[in-house]
């Protein structure tokens, strides 16, 4: 019985680190898609106005409502800006359905965020709920899941180094059933609003962090787990200088 016990209080801890690491994960990503700022600091940053021809006041217009989009209920997106006195529809009929697609994707993400919370939030009050030591259980699954997650951003920090465009390309392999998302740059706006240095710099972004978010609560829970220790080691009657004196 206590073999099983263990096995499953194991299992649980596993399943814990391995949703935090994905609640932090697809926290920063909805943060991200959700973020006027990160549309319009890269429109500014690679010049999406001179690349499109769209004043300042369509961009952001055009950041608005994608991510209204993102939000909404809406199958497809209908976007009308205005351009040299012109009123058109921004979007081709394969750039809305590739929009259509990542919108799927981005409700992916976000029940992986709801999920893994309500996991997280039941794990977290079964231990309030249980004996004291089982804080230390869940100061454990915090460090693992620290650990896999700082582990999992370095490898994708060197792969994206390396060769970001093979990352890039790979995930849209995997992650799509059709090529919508093969664009033209020189006529689809979606790649002029979105070039291949914006995506970039917002998965660098999400690696930095997710990496400090990782860092910072390994921090605490090895520092937690480092108290409690030497607190057993008084309560048991010896102190830490007398353990390191018997060794």
């Amino acid at each position: 019985m206590n073999i099983l016990n263990n096995l499953l209080r194991n299992l649980a801890k596993g399943i814990f680190a391995v949703s935090l690491a994905a609640v932090i994960f697809s926290g920063v990503i909805i943060l991200e898609i959700n973020s006027r700022q990160l549309y319009l600091y890269g429109f500014d940053k690679y010049r999406v106005g001179e690349t499109t021809g769209l004043s300042q006041t369509e961009l952001d217009k055009v950041a608005s409502e994608l991510i209204r989009y993102f939000n909404s209920s809406k199958e497809y997106i209908n976007l009308q800006v205005t351009k040299n006195g012109q009123t058109f529809e921004l979007f081709n009929e394969r750039e809305i359905i590739h929009l259509q697609d990542v919108k799927g994707i981005m409700q992916l993400n976000s029940r992986v965020f709801e999920y893994g919370l309500i996991y997280i939030l039941g794990f977290i009050l079964w231990t309030v709920l249980s004996k004291p030591q089982r804080w230390q259980m869940l100061a454990n699954g915090v460090l693992g899941s620290s650990t896999l997650s700082l582990g999992v951003m370095v490898i994708l920090g060197i792969i994206s180094a390396l060769n970001f465009n093979w990352l890039f390309y790979q995930f849209h392999y995997i992650s799509f059933a059709n090529d919508f998302w093969m664009l033209d740059p020189t006529s689809d706006y979606l790649i002029m609003l979105f070039p291949g240095g914006f995506w970039f710099d917002a998965f660098l972004y999400c690696i930095i962090a997710v990496a400090v978010i990782s860092v910072v609560l390994g921090i605490v829970s090895w520092y937690y787990l480092a108290q409690s220790k030497n607190r057993n080691r008084h309560i048991d009657g010896t102190s830490p200088r007398q353990v390191e004196l018997t060794k």
